[in-house]
């Protein structure tokens, strides 16, 4: 009876260890980590050439394409200038013009600013270019309205009498780059009574002046003629007889 009994506990371990009926012991939920969820590894701007080793950079391709551009004839007519005057091109010099001498350029395609300078006086207009398409300015109106005189110049405003004499407004102009010292001489012919004879004479008067004047500015002075004692006097309109800068 007893070895009865051992055999069938015996087969009754063999079937549970053959068919893996041992019971597994449950993990308790709480307490199992999670698992990482799985990532894409990094996008690298290099992309594989097939067949070599080589590499495109993405993050270049769109440097490689050049900017178009257009032609511009920039020109100032008969404005008359001494020497040949720099154009700018938003604020950048990009050659000289003259009198019959337009410049002709090749400008980036876009809207532009561009400028003539007559000393520090730059005239500026705007432009849009096109690629292919000419585009045309010309500066002489506007230089003669902005930059009436391109070289050191002094001119008579008006003249008037003052007493035994002329008063003569005189206008220093200075539209270079540099400050100056600006002079004139004003000369004029007259008439008078001679006040011991009774007898009309004539005669003339010089007077020079100076005048210090900014670059890119213009003073205005008054400068007298004055005659010598008489009366009835009569003159001519003055004139300037010479001028001279440094």
């Amino acid at each position: 009876m007893k070895i009865i009994t051992l055999l069938a506990l015996l087969i009754a371990v063999g079937c549970i260890l053959a068919t893996g009926c041992v019971a597994q012991p449950k993990k308790d939920p709480g307490n199992t980590p999670e698992s990482p969820n799985t990532t894409f590894a990094p996008f690298v701007n290099t992309t594989p050439v097939p067949g070599s080793n080589a590499t495109f950079n993405v993050s270049n391709a769109t440097n490689v394409t050049s900017k178009l551009k257009g032609p511009l004839r920039v020109s100032i007519g008969s404005y008359s200038a001494d020497k040949p005057l720099p154009v700018l091109i938003d604020n950048k010099s990009v050659g000289v013009v003259k009198a019959g001498v337009p410049a002709d350029l090749m400008v980036d395609e876009g809207n532009h600013s561009v400028a003539v300078c007559v000393g520090v006086i730059c005239p500026e207009k705007y432009i849009t270019i096109v690629f292919a398409k000419r585009s045309y300015l010309d500066f002489e109106d506007l230089l003669k309205m902005k930059a009436e005189f391109s070289k050191p110049t002094v001119r008579i405003l008006r003249s008037f009498k003052n007493g035994n004499g002329i008063g003569v407004e005189v206008e220093f102009i200075n539209p270079t780059q540099n400050d100056l010292t600006m002079s004139v001489e004003l000369s004029a012919g007259y008439t008078y009574i001679d006040g011991r004879t009774s007898v009309r004479m004539g005669d003339s008067v010089r007077s020079k002046a100076f005048e210090w004047v900014e670059a890119g500015h213009r003073v205005t002075r008054t400068v007298d003629l004055n005659f010598v004692y008489g009366s009835s006097y009569s003159y001519d309109e003055p004139a300037i007889s010479e001028t001279s800068y440094q």
